[in-house]
């Protein structure tokens, strides 16, 4: 899954809070009788809790549509996170970056696809992985 770097995650420039409801939305008709904002939300204040170390990369290909993340998405990598089990991290395998879901048992790593096309990467000790960053949240446009 290739990655295109976008710029590091900024505060400056980006557009101000907008408005965030906080009622529930069906996926039928709305009600008229909530449509009020409750509060103001910034995606930036959202997405990124440590602004010096948060990017967004714009997703390649489809070995992670399974945990929402699909080709063409934008995602908020934190490399200041420690990764933990289950994580949706971006890790360097052969000089290349990919995104996958990390996985620990006993002294093996496996990196899995959420695409049951795509077979899980597994690490020995000795082998070398990086991780490089923590996913923190998926951006799409839907037009």
């Amino acid at each position: 899954m290739p990655l295109t770097f976008l710029t590091p995650a900024r505060h400056s420039g980006a557009p101000g809070p907008l408005p965030l409801f906080t009622f529930k939305v069906p996926a039928g008709f709305p009600s008229p009788a909530e449509d009020y904002a409750d509060s103001r939300l910034d995606l930036n204040d959202y997405l990124i809790e440590h602004e010096a170390a948060t990017f967004y990369v714009r997703v390649q290909g489809h070995s992670m549509s399974g945990a929402g993340i699909l080709d063409g998405d934008i995602i908020a990598v934190d490399r200041s996170l420690e990764p933990r089990q289950g994580d949706v991290v971006v890790a360097v395998i052969d000089g290349e970056l990919t995104v996958k879901e990390l996985h620990r048992e006993g002294t093996t790593v496996t990196l899995r696809a959420r695409n049951p096309e795509f077979r899980p990467i597994e690490f020995k000790i000795g082998q070398e992985l990086v991780i490089w960053g923590v996913v923190k949240g998926v951006v799409r446009k839907l037009r």
